[in-house]
């Protein structure tokens, strides 16, 4: 597994993050997957005090910051700006979504 990627582009409706991988493998991974498992101390605060976040069903992501060269960070439109994803967790989701069948 590489956790490099050689290619990320946000889709025209920005429901969902396309990444093609340094070996190849291309992964999709819905705006609603990644504001799911955001990492930020916020998200995981909230997830420890209520849960998991109660999502619009219309999350997107409004933008996609690189962050050096080990990671990206997440804008979502439900105001959610502090996930950083770095390339190994990234690719970890992407893996554990296309095993799960959560391509969308």
């Amino acid at each position: 597994m590489t956790a490099i990627p050689r290619e990320i582009r946000l889709t025209g409706d920005r429901q969902r993050l396309d990444v093609l991988w340094e070996d190849g493998t291309a992964s999709r991974l819905t705006a609603a997957i990644l504001r799911a498992h955001s990492r930020s101390a916020q998200a995981v605060r909230v997830e420890i005090d209520e849960g998991p976040p109660a999502l619009p069903h219309d999350i997107a992501i409004e933008d996609v910051v690189p962050v050096g060269a080990y990671a990206v960070n997440l804008v979502f439109s439900d105001g959610h700006d502090r996930g950083i994803f770095p390339w190994p967790y990234l690719r970890a989701l992407a893996d554990e979504a296309a095993a799960s069948g959560e391509w969308r």
